[in-house]
């Protein structure tokens, strides 16, 4: 339930990641996908032919906070309504902020999700899973790579230039001129540079996500390199063994995330904003990035999601 039409590629890659998980994992299930603006609205008829068998999943991404209240209030409207039925809601990040508002929406989250005894919680990362813990005592709560790292989209491509993947909505923490540095340091170095997004501008349905993804996953496998300031566009890189610079975002996701998972890839570095300073260090770092490229051992995130097939079984 609660997947997403909209499009944020990084979301859309967790949708199809979902679902090939529960395809390779849960063999004896049928798949059915409910979109976010469907959950309220056909709430009575999914009631009407839900079993006791039948495992709700929720999902997964960066919204179990105060930023983006719509995925919220829908997450506890599945958990209120849905009381009979195991629910795992998939890989999350918590972030609840320290306003007024944030403070009281982070209450409201507590005191629904405590209410279901049937409810597991799934973190992405160690700092979402240390505030789960505490918040959500007496819950199931466990601690995954996000769902995206369970994929392998690796290609053999030439590769040629660099790409920039940066936000400018109210996630960013890069400013404009860091920006500029950044692409001043990498035109010296780099013939071609190409600008691209891991979000779009059109809806996008189960029936043309693949496509869609397929497009950037091939954009990313095309490159010597790419700059970041997205997960996505970091886990993207890690899936089709793209080196990669990340930079941080306004909240811990990107960093609690590299550090718990990725920082032993070599060919994927996480630089906090105020640490490129020095062209020639920027320069010596691009090179054992590029260097460093080997092939994504798929194995070495998969065994970690064992987690979440034996709190369904």
């Amino acid at each position: 339930m609660q997947t997403p039409t909209h499009g944020n590629l990084g979301d859309q890659a967790i949708a199809y990641a979902q679902k090939e998980f529960v395809k390779d994992n849960f063999k004896d299930y049928e798949y059915v996908e409910i979109p976010l603006e469907k959950v309220t609205a056909d709430y009575k008829k999914i009631k009407k032919v839900l079993t006791e068998e039948d495992i709700i999943g929720i999902h997964g991404g960066g919204n179990m906070g105060d930023m983006y209240l719509l995925e919220e209030y829908i997450r506890r409207f599945i958990i209120k309504k849905f009381k009979d039925n195991l629910i795992i809601s998939f890989p999350q990040t918590l972030s609840f902020s320290n306003t007024i508002i944030g403070q009281k929406e982070l209450k409201k989250t507590v005191k629904t999700y405590n209410k279901n005894s049937n409810l597991i919680i799934v973190a992405r990362e160690l700092q979402s899973y240390n505030l789960m813990k505490k918040y959500f005592v007496s819950k199931k709560v466990i601690h995954t790579p996000d769902i995206v790292l369970y994929l392998n989209q690796y290609q053999i491509k030439a590769r040629k230039g660099v790409i920039t993947c940066f936000r400018s909505d109210q996630e960013k923490s890069i400013d404009d001129s860091l920006k500029e540095r950044l692409i001043d340091y990498l035109s010296k170095n780099f013939k071609d540079i190409y600008h691209t997004d891991t979000v779009v501008k059109r809806k996008i349905y189960p029936e043309n996500r693949l496509k869609e993804l397929k497009k950037i996953w091939s954009e990313f496998s095309s490159a010597e390199l790419v700059v970041t300031d997205r997960l996505h566009g970091m886990i993207f890189c890690v899936i089709t063994n793209t080196p990669c610079i990340v930079f941080g975002n306004f909240n811990h996701k990107i960093e609690s995330t590299y550090n718990k998972w990725l920082k032993n890839i070599k060919f994927i570095a996480f630089v906090k904003n105020n640490e490129i300073k020095d062209e020639n260090e920027f320069k010596t770092l691009v090179g054992n990035l590029v260097k460093n490229s080997q092939e994504f051992q798929r194995h070495d995130m998969i065994q970690h999601y064992h987690k979440i097939i034996e709190s369904l079984s």
